[in-house]
């Protein structure tokens, strides 16, 4: 119990990737795919932002005044930069996918995915 008391949080992270996998795998409508994706990435950046989470730490600057306290209360900010690329991935992938499903509607007039792959059969 106290396991799940102390990572309580990695839990709820993990149910969310599951939740977006889902989405993507079992869904039939294109939408509800890019929603499950977006779930899926959003679960992975909280999950890399509460990793380099540590209680009491800084940021790590050095103050001349006081110098060099206990490196072991910096947090490291490089999972934080990464996140920040991450996000901006994130939205390009989302707009990019919006723009693929709206030329597939207007093409073939349909976003659900088993019509779409009847409709390609019969255009084939």
């Amino acid at each position: 119990m106290e396991l799940i008391r102390g990572h309580y949080i990695y839990f709820f992270l993990a149910g969310l990737f599951l939740i977006g996998l889902y989405g993507m795998l079992f869904k039939g409508n294109l939408m509800k795919k890019i929603i499950g994706m977006s779930i899926m990435q959003s679960s992975v950046i909280l999950f890399y932002i509460t990793s380099a989470y540590k209680d009491g730490g800084t940021v790590p600057v050095l103050d001349p005044q006081r110098g060099v306290e206990n490196p072991d209360l910096y947090l490291n900010p490089l999972p934080h930069c990464l996140m920040l690329t991450a996000i901006v991935v994130a939205v390009v992938t989302l707009g990019v996918s919006f723009a693929m499903v709206i030329d597939i509607y207007r093409n073939y007039e349909t976003i659900e995915e088993p019509v779409l792959l009847e409709r390609l059969k019969d255009e084939a």
